[in-house]
């Protein structure tokens, strides 16, 4: 064993990865971490994870760090990781400090999203601290002459079982050295198996996994102490912006520096290609340098689509590139044929915001052939490895400190601002930090895409669905793992790959129903213009599923209604053997005060009636129900959702007060996207540039959430970062349509479109009477 000692001080001391809430940062001297840079296909710009101390440390005063490639999005991850940690190794929760993000410190896990940190890095996680507790039972067992079985651990302190006098601490053990100990690991990424033959504890013996641990970050939070990115400051620092036009990326004919030759404190106006920008002493004369800048824009090659009716015309007649989803199962052309009903709509869903309530910001330094980037990606990873392509920059010589931003659920998966600052950095040899402006979000934010879905069904004459067609239309991400991102194509860097099959719109599939024939496939089209527009897509928080599982429940609702048959009651006949769905439908069902009647409501022609819908959605392993209260005006067109009831299955849950925060999360982003968002524009440009013009949901009206929660700990566990959103817009449309009797098929649900739908009725009837 190396027995190089160094203490915690030393340990600690150094770097410049800033960590908001941890008092252990900076951790740069993490055992070795920052040496190992091998992963198993011997690359030597990644860190090796077969090496045990690229998991795990233990100081010299019995601190544990536990590292991930994972970050935290503000959803509890840092927490819910530490208590698996916790229970593997037997240490006290508030002894394990988590190490996240940091590319030099940390293996890449792939980035922070599709719901699959707790149920990919958690099993990375589970199964390296048990694997270092094995380690530290033998180096136990050789220090107090004991076979290993015949110890135990309590609070990181290891005790001979007949003898608890005959005892030493890990850090007696290991504290301030490395394990060097090689463990199995092969895969990559979020497919990586980590020590697979070691066997971590029974379900039934943990001890912190399963309880409300508090999240260690809020406190910082909830006092205004916490680092976000944009408060990130360095030494020397200076600050950018950068200056785009209002539409499609065009080429800045003329840049007049004159124009700005005024201010006080401007340092530089960068021009590579048609990438404009500007550096200043202060963040205030760099705002003011870029309002001010006089570009001259060429004309765009190609206008953006007018409308939004445009697109969905473009969608529909536009032949898809490629086509993804589930094999055909039965015969539905067959069983649509033979039907004794069958009924079709198509549904639409806007392109729609991200709407970070911080905007993006980043802070680089670039040194001759050194660059260090502090960023709230939710890939580390993978913004080194796009800085890498666009620098020409061996990976080892890019350090990506991670800091969390807010709210970003898929935005910063495309991590445009640490490009810019890395560019400006390039141009003036300083740090620079970036910070875009509320219109620069709005306006070039990567949006979640326009979709189109239509669904046929067949029911028999005792009303089951004996034929389902689910076909969705959609664009795939322009912005994607891989591609060059928008500071990149500016300065010239052409995208090579083919758009990803990505899963956008996908999601719509009616597995948990008992239907003998399904075809679900979704279509995706090539987007129109090669340039980056301010239409460019990316994963918005559960990519493609609320709005594909809209046009699925609310079609199961439609047909239900048809039938004159509860909604609930009909989804119940339809599940067949799926105890996990029946058990969370009817717990959900139950806690919402569920009474059994066909839709709409008796109560439809009143001025401002209440309704109620339900919807039940799979993501994955995880199963979530959700049922809608509303009430809507009639004159005046508002939808109120005034309670949701969400059921959620996902497994073992690792922190039930952590989950809640989630589902409570998802309903407030959820309610927000199904009632108010959508981004809006014409040919000229975005004209959805801010909080006004782009509204979200204000705490008035966030409605009141009542939770049930289904734990299997006898199951792994699985994602609910994203599930509980995906319910939400059917859940929502089908309560209007109990409310009102008038079914809206296109969101969000706007006071517009309900009153719309409603003079529809009107004149329908008017011209049957």
């Amino acid at each position: 064993m190396d027995t190089t000692r160094f203490s915690r001080r030393e340990l600690l001391k150094g770097g410049a990865l800033v960590i908001s809430f941890s008092i252990l940062a900076p951790l740069s001297k993490a055992l070795g971490q920052a040496t190992a840079h091998i992963d198993p296909y011997g690359n030597p710009d990644y860190l090796d994870p077969r090496q045990l101390d690229s998991w795990v440390a233990v100081t010299d005063d019995g601190i544990v760090i536990v590292s991930t490639g994972k970050v935290d999005l503000g959803t509890g991850i840092e927490t819910a990781l530490a208590q698996i940690a916790a229970d593997e190794l037997d240490v006290p929760f508030n002894r394990i400090h988590m190490q996240m993000g940091h590319t030099a410190k940390t293996v890449d896990e792939g980035r922070t999203a599709g719901s699959n940190t707790i149920q990919a890095a958690g099993q990375h996680l589970r199964q390296a601290t048990a694997a270092a507790r094995v380690e530290l039972l033998k180096m136990a067992s050789t220090r107090l002459d004991v076979p290993a079985d015949r110890l135990t651990v309590t609070d990181g302190v290891v005790s001979d079982m007949s003898n608890a006098s005959k005892n030493v601490t890990y850090a007696a053990l290991v504290g301030g050295r490395k394990f060097n100990i090689t463990i199995p690991v092969t895969g990559q990424q979020g497919a990586l198996q980590v020590a697979p033959a070691i066997k971590p504890k029974k379900y039934t013996d943990y001890k912190v996994v399963g309880t409300s641990v508090k999240r260690v970050e809020l406190p910082a939070k909830l006092t205004a102490t916490f680092m976000y990115t944009p408060d990130v400051k360095v030494p020397g620092m200076l600050h950018g912006r950068v200056i785009r036009p209002a539409t499609t990326i065009s080429k800045p004919l003329r840049v007049d520096e004159s124009s700005i030759a005024n201010i006080k404190g401007l340092v530089k106006v960068v021009q590579e290609g048609t990438f404009v920008g500007v550096v200043a002493q202060t963040e205030w004369a760099a705002i003011q340098a870029a309002k001010n800048l006089k570009v001259t824009w060429s004309t765009p090659s190609t206008p953006l689509p007018a409308t939004r009716e445009e697109v969905d015309v473009y969608l529909a007649n536009t032949k898809s590139f490629t086509d993804n989803g589930p094999m055909p199962k039965g015969n539905t052309e067959a069983a649509l044929a033979q039907a004794s009903k069958t009924f079709e709509a198509t549904y639409h869903w806007p392109f729609q915001n991200h709407a970070m309530m911080l905007p993006s910001c980043a802070v680089a330094d670039v040194q001759g052939d050194k660059v260090t980037i502090w960023t709230g990606a939710q890939g580390p990873f993978t913004t080194r490895d796009r800085v890498s392509d666009m620098l020409g920059l061996p990976k080892r010589n890019i350090s990506i400190n991670w800091v969390e931003s807010a709210g970003c659920y898929g935005r910063l998966t495309t991590d445009d601002a640490a490009e810019d600052a890395v560019l400006l950095s390039r141009a003036v040899g300083k740090p620079v930090r970036v910070q875009w402006s509320r219109a620069d979000e709005h306006i070039w934010e990567p949006k979640g895409p326009q979709q189109l879905m239509k669904v046929r069904v067949g029911t028999d004459a005792q009303g089951k669905m004996t034929a389902w067609e689910y076909a969705g239309r959609t664009f795939p991400w322009t912005e994607a793992q891989g591609t060059p991102q928008l500071g990149e194509r500016q300065i010239g860097q052409k995208n090579t790959a083919p758009y990803p099959a990505s899963p956008t719109g996908a999601g719509a599939v009616a597995q948990m129903y008992d239907i003998p024939n399904q075809k679900v496939t979704a279509a995706y089209i090539p987007w129109p213009q090669d340039d980056p527009t301010p239409l460019r897509t990316n994963p918005l928080r559960s990519p493609g599923e609320p709005a594909g599982w809209f046009a699925s429940e609310t079609m199961v609702d439609e047909v239900a209604a048809a039938h004159g048959v509860d909604a609930y009651q009909f989804r119940v006949r339809h599940l067949g053997n799926d105890p996990r769905a029946s058990e969370l439908l009817q717990a959900t069902a139950k806690q919402a005060a569920w009474k059994e009647r066909p839709s709409p409501s008796p109560d439809a022609g009143a001025a401002k009636p209440a309704g109620r819908g339900i919807a039940l959605i799979s993501r994955g392993p995880t199963l979530v129900c959700a049922v809608a209260e509303v009430d809507v005006d009639r004159s005046s067109g508002l939808v109120t959702v005034k309670k949701m009831t969400m059921g959620h299955d996902c497994g073992l849950i690792i922190n039930p007060d952590g989950l809640k925060f989630q589902i409570e999360a998802n309903v407030m982003q959820g309610v927000s996207r199904a009632l108010i968002e959508e981004t809006k524009w014409d040919a000229n440009g975005i004209k959805t540039v801010d909080w006004r013009t782009y509204p979200v949901l204000t705490f008035r009206n966030v409605p009141e959430v009542d939770i049930v929660l289904i734990n299997r700990p006898e199951r792994a566990s699985s994602g609910s970062g994203e599930p509980g959103i995906v319910p939400l817009f059917a859940a929502i449309g089908n309560a209007i349509f109990d409310a009102i009797g008038v079914r809206l098929r296109e969101g969000p649900f706007t006071p517009q479109r309900v009153k719309a739908a409603l003079q529809v009725k009107t004149t329908a009837t008017t011209a049957r009477l």
